[in-house]
């Protein structure tokens, strides 16, 4: 569940749908006006309810104090120079192909630069980050660490002598599979690390089962039910099944349709890759959850996406 955020009335879109419900800047306008004051517009600073329309500068002025608002503020799009019409597109595109879709080709498909297309991309995996960040993993959560990128010669377990990048992957668990997923790439695996992370992640008092890696011990001094599973032999997928099978999943999905990606935006993909996934049985919605989760997560500059 979604801690502190009820439940949004999602709706269903086809291509034809889409196509017939946002075909202009003023239909787009629309929808995130509707998305930003789903009760109305209300004056930041004082409450006021009366505005006028500024529809070129994309700004509604408040009647009673003068407070302009832009439209996209506190979204995503803010600053954009982009239309609304070709976010709702890359919006719509990216939400439909479960593959997900590369900046190359969003940028031959709505017509922008590369650069404009990475960029747009890259916002909207932060509103992916930010809507997922407000969930609490709950039951049996199993937690593994995975390696993703290349390798050096001479590499053996967990990764040393290794040039790929430590994630750790969490999964709420059932006797049926996973029910949500999250992955956090960091430095290293150590206690600290993984105390910081399950703290973050993980509602107070509920079980975390990893395999005899030292560094998930601390995980019972933090209040949790920790159950710990040895090797002796076996292979990893068969100890922790469900998180061996999200691994596998995840590096597929960035290998195929990104063919890998480097440590600096490595974050970027994997949220994108669990907020899929932990919507994979609604995805005939994933186009209105993801408008209204661009809606409401804070704006992003180029310069920090490039950090």
């Amino acid at each position: 569940m979604e801690e502190g955020v009820m439940e949004k009335d999602y709706k269903e879109i086809s291509l034809i749908k889409f196509q017939e419900k946002f075909q202009t800047e003023e239909d787009c306008q629309k929808r995130l006006v509707e998305l930003r004051w789903p009760d109305g517009f209300i004056c930041p600073r004082c409450k006021g309810r009366d505005y006028y329309d500024l529809p070129k500068r994309h700004l509604y002025q408040c009647k009673g104090c003068g407070y302009q608002v832009s439209i996209t503020s506190g979204t995503v799009m803010h600053g954009t120079r982009t239309s609304f019409l070709k976010w709702f597109w890359a919006i719509f595109l990216m939400s439909t192909d479960k593959r997900g879709i590369s900046a190359l080709a969003l940028s031959k498909k709505i017509e922008v630069s590369y650069w404009v297309a990475w960029t747009m991309l890259q916002k909207i995996r932060r509103g992916m980050r930010s809507r997922d960040s407000k969930y609490k993993l709950s039951g049996v959560i199993e937690i593994d660490d995975a390696f993703f990128g290349g390798t050096k010669e001479g590499g053996d377990k967990r990764g040393r002598g290794s040039s790929k990048t430590p994630v750790i992957v969490e999964a709420s668990t059932s006797g049926k599979g996973i029910s949500y997923a999250k992955m956090t790439v960091v430095d290293r695996v150590d206690g600290d690390t993984v105390k910081e992370i399950v703290k973050a992640d993980v509602k107070e008092g509920h079980i975390v089962k990893s395999d005899g890696f030292n560094s998930y011990t601390v995980v019972k001094e933090e209040g949790y039910e920790h159950h710990k599973e040895i090797m002796k032999g076996r292979k990893a997928h068969t100890v922790l099944k469900w998180v061996h099978i999200l691994i596998s999943n995840a590096k597929a999905f960035i290998q195929g349709t990104f063919h890998g990606v480097d440590k600096k935006h490595l974050q970027a993909y994997l949220d994108e890759f669990c907020y899929r996934f932990n919507r994979r049985w609604s995805e005939n919605l994933l186009f209105d959850r993801l408008v209204s989760a661009c809606v409401s997560s804070p704006g992003i500059v180029f310069s920090e996406l490039t950090k």
